[in-house]
């Protein structure tokens, strides 16, 4: 009766740190597919902000996020790769009707909306690739790597914005 018992406890473990290491997989991937299509998105701002900015400090916030996040989304990429994931292949719904609507302006409009959208943009992307960079694995790893640039990305973003 106790080696039952003592069976059944066991199984009952061994089946907890699976589905436990099979969440963490999960949140892994949740992440890992929210920052592709992001590092999608940005790169297509950035195009959008060196095509319709008016300043030139836009210009070439625009040249850095296409540069940064085209370089972030190959790691990206490959972590997911590494996770066995199916990767997406561009920007998400919400993101494409904020680059459509973006796309309809110009001068300093869209510097000023570019500038606000990339603040708000950043903080979040910060907040969420800091609790992603917990993660003990290829998800963390590219998390950990990327916090730097998007900081960078979130104070020139914020001096844009005072600046108009």
């Amino acid at each position: 009766m106790n080696r039952m018992l003592m069976s059944l406890g066991t199984a009952t473990l061994i089946a907890i740190s699976i589905a436990s290491a099979s969440a963490k997989d999960k949140q892994s991937e949740t992440f890992l597919k929210k920052a592709i299509e992001g590092n999608y998105a940005e790169v297509s701002m950035g195009e959008l902000a060196q095509q319709n900015g008016q300043s030139d400090a836009v210009k070439s916030y625009g040249r850095m996020l296409s540069t940064d996040h085209a370089a972030a989304n190959q790691k990206a990429l490959d972590a997911a790769q590494g996770l066995g994931m199916n990767s997406p292949s561009g920007p998400n719904a919400k993101q494409k009707a904020d680059h459509d609507k973006m796309s309809k302006m110009s001068g300093t409009g869209f510097d000023k909306m570019f500038a606000t959208h990339m603040v708000a943009d950043h903080q979040k992307d910060v907040a969420e690739y800091k609790k992603a960079s917990k993660s003990k694995d290829a998800a963390g790893e590219y998390a950990s790597g990327q916090i730097d640039a998007l900081q960078k990305h979130l104070d020139t973003a914020k001096s844009l914005k005072s600046g108009n």
